[in-house]
């Protein structure tokens, strides 16, 4: 690791395979906090480079817990994290609104480390225990469309990174990292993303994948479709942009999406969403990257049909009975 260091406060990458070494090394827990701390670090003051990338994800990808879910074909819907907008679980909520609607969702997640509630933290909240075993996790794709991977018991290098990045309560890598390390590498993928340049990082790695995917951000900063202001959402057919009005919604207050002080306040959000009580704002939110999810699947659906499917999941409740099973199986 000092050799690692070194190379990196000298301001040279590491290469894709000194990438993979590393990160292999932590997964074996051959590293203290400290030498995790200081090697996080360095890219909190660089960007990431695409082979690191690529590196990090290969080892991490080969020290997970094998799974295969192929005859599900599932959705992931997921957000880097990072955004530092401490938002209401709106991924989370809407991996639900589309499982409600009948289609097969396996989430990748994690705690919180830069915002109050993470997605594991709001399913823990409602008694969920997470867990790898295969048997349940495609009892619960198959009764309620939803099955979560929490990704520390995925992953031994993000169960040993976990107290580092708590500790340090900032944006690192593995937020880039984590929509990218999902064992199950579902063929579709709806990610949203903190800023562009991780947008173009991502459109270049999913097109090399091969994979369906819709990447979006808000161009005020948040990791999915805020309606707070115009979008950018990348797919398989190209780039696009949004104003809220152009989707079909009108433009929202930063405000209306705060996430409360606590988790027990973004399960209740989370929860009022589920049982169609929230305000029009954080509906309205859910609707639309429930919408693109949707899409995503099925990309010869026009937007609207798939707006109104995300809409009849919450209004009619079955967003809702899609949870409670799976936190019945999960229990």
């Amino acid at each position: 690791m000092k050799q690692i260091l070194n190379q990196l406060f000298n301001h040279q990458s590491l290469s894709k395979q000194e990438a993979a070494e590393v990160m292999t090394n932590i997964a074996l827990g051959k590293y203290n906090e400290s030498e995790i701390a200081a090697f996080i670090s360095v890219f909190l003051m660089r960007s990431i480079e695409l082979d690191e990338v690529i590196g990090f994800r290969d080892a991490l990808l080969n020290t997970a817990i094998p799974m295969n879910l192929s005859d599900f074909e599932p959705l992931d819907i997921v957000g880097t994290g990072g955004d530092g907008k401490n938002t209401f679980n709106i991924s989370t909520a809407s991996c639900f609104a589309v499982a409600g609607a009948g289609y097969t969702v396996a989430k990748h997640g994690n705690y919180g480390a830069t915002s109050v509630s993470g997605s594991s933290n709001v399913l823990e909240y409602y008694g969920a225990k997470f867990t790898v075993d295969q048997d349940i996790i495609k009892r619960s794709l198959d009764e309620a469309h939803f099955a979560y991977l929490h990704a520390p018991f995925c992953n031994p290098a993000m169960k040993n990174v976990a107290p580092v990045r708590k500790n340090l309560g900032v944006r690192t890598f593995f937020n880039v990292l984590g929509p990218l390390i999902s064992p199950v590498q579902p063929h579709y993928q709806c990610l949203g993303v903190y800023n562009l340049k991780m947008m173009r990082l991502y459109n270049y790695i999913y097109q090399n994948l091969g994979c369906q995917y819709s990447i979006v951000h808000s161009l005020d900063g948040y990791d999915e479709i805020s309606l707070t202001d115009t979008c950018k959402i990348v797919n398989n057919s190209g780039e696009f942009v949004y104003t809220p009005e152009q989707l079909g919604f009108k433009k929202l207050k930063q405000e209306e999406l705060w996430g409360g002080n606590s988790v027990d306040d973004a399960a209740r959000i989370f929860m009022n969403v589920l049982e169609n009580k929230a305000t029009d704002a954080q509906r309205d939110a859910v609707v639309i990257n429930s919408a693109i999810a949707i899409q995503t699947r099925c990309p010869q659906k026009p937007l609207e049909q798939c707006k109104a499917e995300a809409a009849e999941s919450l209004a009619g409740g079955y967003a809702k009975k899609a949870f409670v099973k799976f936190v019945e199986i999960y229990k």
